[in-house]
C-alpha cells in the first residue's frame, strides 16, 4: 500500500510538472525570456569588468570543460552535467511556485498550476448574459460558472416580499434578495457564502427575519450610492467571477390585471391572487435601463432567458424597454429555459407555447431562437405532491411551437428529491446542455 501511495504521489507530481508546459499558460515563453536575460546579464557583466573581448570568457569556459573531459570522459561527464542542470532548473522552479502558492494561500488540494489553467480556461469562455430572477437564475449561474467567468446576470428588482420587501419599505433601497442569491452562486466559496448570506436573524426588533446578505448589500448600497455599485463592490470584496446587475435602478412595482377584472398590485401579491393573468405592467411604466446592463447585452456572445417564474421573475426585466430591445436586436444565439412545472397563480394550465406567446406579447417581438424543455417527466411521488398544489408538468405542444418559429432543445436537465417530491433544474446538467447547444456540437431538431 505504501509503495502504491508513493507511486501515485510521484505520478501526480510528474503530471503537475508537465502541466506547466501545457499551451495557453504563457509560462514557457517567459521562462525562455528569463533564461535569455540571464545569459545577456552574464555577458554584460563580463564586458563591464573589462573581460573584453568576450572570447576570453568563452575560452576560459572551454578550458575548464576540456580539463573535465580529460578527467571524466565526455560521454559520462556530459550527461551528468546535463541532468544536473535540468534537475536544478526543475527543482528551483518547483520551489518558486510552491513559495508563491503559500503566499497566495492556494488550496493544498489544488495546486497553483491547476488554478492558473482553470482561470485561463474560464477567462476564454464566452460572454454570457443571463436574464431572470428568483432561485432559477442562481441555479443556472451555479452551473455556468464552471464554463466561463465572463457572465453577466441581469436581475429583476420588483421583489416586495420578505426581508427584501421590508428593507424596501423601511429604508427605501432596491430589493437586494435576487442579487444576493446570484452573488452567492457565482462565488468560489459558494457553499460558505450561501450559508452566510442566507443566514436569518432570529432575534432583535429590527433584525428579526432579515438575512445577513440583504443587510450586507443594503449597507453597501448606502456606502457606494446605489445597488449597481453595491453589487460591483461586493463582487470585488467577495472575489466573485462575473457580474450581477439590476435591470433598472428605478423603484419598480408590479401590477397585474386578472381575467376577472381584478387589479393586483405588488410582486408578492400576484401569485396569491389565484387567478389567470390577462395583462401585466409596472409603475413607473417603461423604467430606464441600467446602461451597463444594456452594454452587457450588446457585447454578449450568448443570451439566456430564465429559468424562473414567468410573470414575477422574467417578465419584470422585459418591462424595461431598453433591455428587451437590446435582446431583440442581438445577433447572437438566444435561448429561453422553460419551467418544468406550471406555477399556481401564474401559469396554471400553460403549455410551453403559452410561455413563449406571453413573452412575445409583452416584449412586442421575438426575443429568442430556441426553447429548452426538460424531457423526462418527474416521478409519481413528485407528480402527486405537485398536483395537491394544482401544479403539473408544462406540456410540450410541438406543433404550436413550430408555428412560433422556435427550435426545441430537449434534454434531461432536472434533479429530483425523491423523498420530499421536489423537482428543480440541475445546475450542472443545465449548463452542460446550454454550452453544447451554443458550441454547435449538438444540433436540436423540432
Amino acid at each position: 500500500m505504501k509503495n502504491s501511495s508513493s507511486h501515485n504521489k510521484k505520478s501526480r507530481r510528474h503530471n503537475r510538472l508537465f502541466k506547466w508546459l501545457s499551451p495557453g499558460l504563457f509560462i514557457k515563453r517567459w521562462l525562455l525570456i528569463s533564461a535569455s536575460g540571464f545569459m545577456l546579464a552574464v555577458i554584460g557583466s563580463a564586458i563591464w569588468s573589462k573581460l573584453t573581448p568576450v572570447y576570453r570568457l568563452l575560452s576560459f569556459t572551454a578550458n575548464i570543460l576540456e580539463f573535465l573531459t580529460t578527467v571524466v570522459p565526455s560521454y559520462i561527464s556530459g550527461p551528468i552535467v546535463l541532468v544536473t542542470g535540468i534537475f536544478l532548473i526543475i527543482w528551483g522552479q518547483s520551489r518558486t511556485m510552491g513559495s508563491i502558492s503559500d503566499v497566495l494561500g492556494v488550496d493544498k488540494d489544488k495546486k497553483l498550476v491547476d488554478m492558473l489553467l482553470d482561470r485561463r480556461r474560464l477567462n476564454r469562455g464566452p460572454k454570457i448574459v443571463v436574464v431572470g430572477g428568483g432561485t432559477g437564475l442562481s441555479t443556472l449561474l451555479r452551473g455556468l460558472k464552471e464554463y466561463s467567468s465572463n457572465i453577466t446576470a441581469i436581475v429583476t428588482v420588483a421583489d416586495d416580499g420578505g426581508s427584501s420587501g421590508r428593507l424596501r419599505r423601511e429604508i427605501g433601497v432596491l430589493p437586494p434578495g435576487d442579487i444576493r442569491n446570484c452573488l452567492a452562486a457565482l462565488a468560489d466559496e459558494e457553499e460558505l457564502l450561501t450559508e452566510l448570506f442566507q443566514y436569518r436573524f432570529k432575534a432583535g426588533d429590527g433584525l428579526n427575519g432579515h438575512s445577513f446578505g440583504n443587510l450586507f448589500l443594503t449597507v453597501m448600497s448606502e456606502i457606494t450610492g446605489d445597488l449597481e455599485q453595491a453589487a460591483t463592490a461586493s463582487s470585488k470584496v467577495l472575489a466573485i467571477s462575473g457580474k450581477v446587475l439590476p435591470a433598472t435602478l428605478s423603484d419598480v412595482s408590479l401590477w397585474a390585471e386578472m381575467e376577472d377584472g381584478r387589479l393586483i398590485e405588488g410582486e408578492s401579491n400576484i401569485p396569491e391572487a389565484k387567478g389567470r393573468i390577462k395583462n401585466i405592467g409596472c409603475i413607473p411604466a417603461n423604467p430606464p435601463a441600467l446602461p451597463s446592463a444594456v452594454k452587457a447585452i450588446k457585447e454578449a456572445e450568448y443570451i439566456i432567458i430564465g429559468p424562473g417564474s414567468l410573470y414575477t421573475s422574467i417578465v419584470p426585466n422585459l418591462l424595461v424597454p431598453e433591455i428587451r430591445d437590446a435582446i431583440a436586436n442581438a445577433d447572437v444565439p438566444r435561448i429561453y429555459i422553460c419551467n418544468i412545472m406550471t406555477q399556481p397563480g401564474e401559469t396554471e394550465g400553460y403549455t410551453v407555447a403559452d410561455h413563449i406567446r406571453e413573452i412575445d406579447r409583452i416584449s412586442k417581438g421575438k426575443l429568442f431562437d430556441a426553447v429548452l424543455v426538460h424531457r423526462k417527466p418527474p416521478s409519481a411521488v413528485s407528480l402527486e405532491r405537485y398536483a395537491l398544489e394544482n401544479s403539473h408538468p408544462v406540456d410540450l405542444d410541438r406543433h404550436e411551437i413550430a408555428k412560433l418559429n422556435r427550435r426545441i432543445v430537449m434534454a434531461n436537465v432536472m434533479e429530483e428529491d425523491s423523498v420530499r417530491g421536489h423537482v428543480r433544474h440541475s445546475s450542472s446538467q443545465l449548463a452542460r446542455v446550454l454550452l453544447r447547444w451554443y458550441s454547435g456540437k449538438w444540433q436540436p431538431k423540432i
